[in-house]
């Protein structure tokens, strides 16, 4: 198993003209590893949490808010649309092809009933789904998997991410825990994990989650899972050793009111590639984006 880490730093750019791109700036080395012609293993992409739908969500450049000749606050989510997406697309981009794509649940972002909606571009979950489809479709990957997100932000009575399905291309399905054997290393992927108010407690859940596992496997009612990969808590973290390892996917998105009134602990924008070769051997790395809109504000007085 072989672990590194990309960051992919945002350029500090005027937005004067919409460019996809604008957040990305070249990184020493490609994402790529292999030529893709003759290499011999199949690249799955792990990520979620778009939350399509909020201001702060991962948004297609048709829904983007505009920059000039707007309220300020307006000017401020239209800079960071572009941002998020330009640092998704060009990271896609330099990891193609992808065999697999996994979307780890909160496709969408829902209601916004706790914050009267006011955070959100649609409130729609329909058209939040449609918005989180286009950029799976962008990835391209034949196959698609999903597991569901939580009921607050996909439907307490409905489930919405599952009308998602009729606007992604390739094969895609969703459940509510996916067991998936590729070239022999099983991936065990949920949304839900326990998180942590302490820096040296989060990896705790993941810790637990790889000795339920286990127990689930030896009532040969779980596969004995290679790699453990849960979601929702919006950061990145990982633990494990010689043939296992277990780590939160970042999301897509950043800066909710909840986050920033209520919440401490540092959060990550990024997405997980996992390339496992014909022997069942896997080599992963962690995506993280870090781009000026990330920044918070400080007033001099």
């Amino acid at each position: 198993m072989e672990i590194s880490v990309h960051w992919l730093f945002g350029r500090r750019v005027s937005y004067d003209w919409v460019d996809p791109c604008a957040a990305i700036e070249s990184i020493e080395g490609d994402l790529m590893d292999a030529d893709p012609s003759s290499r011999r293993f199949k690249r799955v992409l792990l990520c979620g949490d778009y939350h399509s739908g909020h201001h702060f969500g991962l948004t297609p450049p048709d829904w983007w808010e505009g920059q000039h000749g707007v309220l300020p606050r307006l000017a401020k989510i239209g800079k960071f649309q572009r941002a998020l997406w330009g640092f998704a697309t060009e990271a896609v981009k330099r990891l193609q092809p992808i065999d697999i794509v996994i979307v780890g649940g909160d496709a969408m972002d829902g209601k916004g009933e706790r914050s009267g909606g006011v955070e959100l571009r649609t409130t729609d979950r329909l058209e939040q789904g449609e918005m989180a489809a286009t950029f799976i479709n962008f990835i391209g990957a034949p196959q698609v998997r999903m597991v569901y997100g939580t009921r607050y932000h996909t439907g307490k009575d409905e489930d919405f991410e599952q009308a998602m399905i009729g606007h992604i291309k390739g094969n895609a399905t969703i459940q509510g825990h996916g067991f998936f054997d590729i070239n022999g290393c099983v991936i065990d992927d949920k949304h839900k994990v326990g998180g942590s108010t302490i820096p040296h407690g989060r990896m705790t859940a993941l810790a637990k989650a790889r000795l339920w596992n286990m127990l689930w496997s030896e009532r040969k009612r779980q596969p004995k899972a290679n790699i453990i990969a849960r979601h929702h808590v919006h950061y990145h973290v990982f633990c494990g050793d010689g043939d296992w390892v277990a780590f939160t996917v970042p999301p897509l998105c950043y800066g909710t009111a909840f986050g920033i009134r209520e919440c401490e602990g540092t959060v990550d924008i990024g997405m997980i590639k996992v390339d496992i070769f014909e022997d069942g051997r896997y080599r992963w790395n962690v995506i993280l984006a870090n781009f000026l809109e990330m920044e918070a504000p400080v007033e001099s007085l």
